[in-house]
């Protein structure tokens, strides 16, 4: 294995896909991100499958679509039968290795009834080794701050917001209130401090995921990044004048909008406040990945790591009076996706740009198809390699694809407030250049038309010049789902000569 790719596969939660100064962005400062695209490839219309984050890593680490891997909320089990990179790359001789979290509800059929994994939802992905696991409980972190005398609250899921003392913004501060614990030493810092540790050691190819909770909430920063964006000169919101007057474009969002934990705050300095520290939390994710940028250089790793940056979904960040992710609207979907390839082949491809729509789900093949594995046929993605080598693919799709399943089986509002059963709590969601069709399974659909309404205000449903388009998307989206039904064994044909398999082309 000496000669191959070793592989760093970063993840930072909730990261809107414009937020790059790369993209030309008005306030978020990038610099070491922006540095690696120059020095790999940009992907400017990158989209996450699903929301929120267990769904959408489901599909991120299995290359499958939610309506196949099915694990459509936070604690719905992830079925075992389905494979995933870290499991196909152990197969192929590696030792996948955790920092952060997958959050990944375990297949209790597979699991001791006394299983911890069976009480959370944040299980560790099978087949990756956790070396250093952070999730809701930072344990890790919070042991470390104890040893070395700093204070931890008593519960310490609080200590990734455990403010210093003093009045916030909205109340007369200068500026938000910084994270009592200094950059050196905070959550976003200690776990790339144990993954440089990590490597500084290894002496065989490595394969390691790095994922990082910012800048997911609570939105709070270390100083310099709590002051580093003036909130009252952060971009606005796209969003109409009121909540009801948003709410009023369909009966899902006037629901979502009623519900406390997504609906934007109404005081706009508090808003200011969280999108200010939010891009703050950004810089600062920046600022730790130049750090370990740095070290793959002076250790002579640079040149034989393959670096793919991205996230799990973005974030509302007040645009349609939402918080969060949730929903059909680009801001909780349209990520960042960086990949710095360092094998000559790429070099042609060095600080391109990649404007064709790509997905989550292409990230698993591309990842096996640069270290040699074979890509299974659960994926629904396509190994991004010919972009990366700077040639255009055969076949690509020409739309991105997501889905949303907003069923909670703990909770039955949303049921008894549109009148619907549990399993038709979701919607399936079809964009290009020109337009987004949203299919509802028993609700009124959506069509927006995005060159003249980029923001998704004017739902066109109704629209009697649009019926040709809702025609012509309403097809598009179910041939795209019968494109892409879950077809592990449908390949295979059983015959007197035994087996016989013939893998199809997805596009």
């Amino acid at each position: 294995m000496a000669d191959r790719l070793n592989i760093l596969f970063i993840t930072a939660d909730q990261w809107r896909g414009e937020c790059l100064s790369a993209l030309g962005h008005p306030a978020v400062r990038t610099p070491n991100l922006d540095a690696l695209a120059k020095d790999g490839v940009l992907f400017t219309r990158h989209y996450a499958n699903a929301v929120p984050c267990g769904p959408s890593r489901a599909s991120l680490h299995t290359g499958m679509y939610l309506q196949n891997h099915r694990s459509g909320t936070n604690g719905t089990p992830l079925d075992a039968r389905h494979t995933n990179w870290a499991k196909e790359a152990g197969r192929h001789g590696y030792d996948p290795v955790l920092f952060g979290y997958t959050d990944t509800s375990q297949d209790p059929r597979e699991e001791d009834p006394e299983s911890p994994w069976l009480r959370t939802y944040e299980g560790p992905l099978p087949g990756i080794r956790p070396v250093c696991m952070m999730g809701t409980w930072p344990t890790p972190w919070t042991n470390w701050l104890k040893e070395n005398g700093h204070e931890v609250p008593d519960d310490i899921r609080f200590a990734y917001g455990h403010r210093a003392p003093g009045p916030e913004y909205e109340d007369g501060a200068a500026a938000p209130r910084p994270l009592v614990y200094a950059k050196e030493i905070d959550d976003t810092s200690y776990l790339t401090n144990r993954l440089i540790g990590y490597i500084a050691e290894s002496t065989a190819p490595f394969i390691a995921h790095l994922s990082i909770l910012r800048p997911h909430p609570p939105f709070v920063a270390p100083e310099p990044f709590n002051a580093m964006y003036d909130p009252e000169t952060v971009p606005g919101f796209a969003r109409k004048e009121t909540h009801d007057a948003e709410g009023a474009q369909h009966p899902w969002l006037e629901h979502q909008l009623g519900r406390k934990l997504f609906r934007a705050p109404a005081n706009e300095k508090k808003l200011r406040r969280l999108k200010a520290v939010y891009y703050g939390l950004m810089s600062e994710v920046d600022e730790a990945l130049g750090r370990v940028f740095a070290f793959l250089k002076e250790t002579g790793r640079w040149d034989n790591t393959l670096i793919v940056f991205t996230s799990d979904h973005g974030e509302q960040m007040g645009d349609h009076w939402l918080i969060g992710k949730c929903g059909y609207f680009d801001a909780s979907y349209r990520i960042p996706l960086i990949i710095r390839d360092p094998r000559k082949a790429a070099d042609g491809a060095r600080g391109t740009r990649v404007t064709r729509f790509t997905e989550n789900v292409d990230i698993m093949p591309t990842m096996l198809d640069l270290i040699g594995a074979e890509i299974p046929v659960q994926c629904d993605g396509a190994s991004l390699r010919p972009f990366l080598e700077g040639r255009e693919p055969t076949t690509w799709r020409s739309e991105a694809h997501w889905e949303f399943d907003f069923r909670d089986p703990a909770d039955d509002s949303a049921e008894k407030r549109l009148g619907l059963t549990m399993h038709q709590c979701t919607m399936n969601v079809i964009r290009d250049e020109k337009f987004k069709y949203v299919h509802f399974t028993k609700l009124p659909p959506l069509l927006f038309d995005l060159e003249k309404d980029p923001d998704e205000f004017v739902n066109r449903a109704n629209d009697p010049e649009y019926l040709p388009v809702m025609l012509d998307y309403a097809q598009r989206l179910l041939s795209w789902r019968m494109n892409h039904d879950e077809q592990t064994l449908t390949h295979i044909s059983i015959t007197d000569d035994g087996p016989v398999a013939r893998p199809a082309a997805r596009y």
